[in-house]
């Protein structure tokens, strides 16, 4: 199994600070359309195919892999990506917490399982340092995320 984590905090000095909700309305955009939140390269499509009350089915292209997803909200809180179709399965996590002070941090947090692999073999163990590497894993994930949000806030589109 592969566990990663990454956190980051939403306002660090020197930018432009963002609000719970702005965050929360830049994740709702994500998990829509990742393509816009992720570095160039992460994501490749990305389609809502199936819509609930507070799920979404999206079918996605991401690391050049082709994935399904069930996406659960839990308002002004957590999103979580399900996977259930493609090379991996698990969830994938990214939740808005409050450290001891009251600084927003957006977290990132994964249990995922290859198929069709040796558990903890090297397949398992080269993905995790993957996802765990500065500039290809999930915190530069996180930091596009929180930039687009910016982006959009200045537009007046969040």
């Amino acid at each position: 199994m592969i566990y990663a984590t990454a956190t980051v905090p939403v306002n660090p000095a020197g930018e432009e600070p963002l609000t719970r909700e702005q965050v929360w309305k830049g994740l709702v955009l994500k998990a829509r359309n990742a393509t816009q939140f992720l570095p160039p390269g992460f994501c490749d499509k990305c389609e809502v195919v199936q819509e609930g009350k507070d799920f979404i089915v999206r079918e996605a292209i991401i690391f050049k892999e082709s994935l399904t997803e069930i996406v659960t909200f839990e308002p002004m809180t957590k999103v979580s990506f399900h996977q259930f179709k493609g090379p991996r399965e698990g969830v994938i996590v990214n939740e808005l917490i409050d450290d001891a002070g009251g600084a927003l941090h957006l977290r990132f947090y994964c249990l995922l399982g290859l198929r069709g692999i040796t558990p903890d073999g090297p397949e398992e163990q080269q993905e995790k340092a993957r996802m765990s590497s500065e500039d290809k894993g999930y915190k530069s994930a996180l930091l596009s995320t929180l930039a687009r949000t910016r982006t959009l806030v200045r537009e007046g589109k969040i």
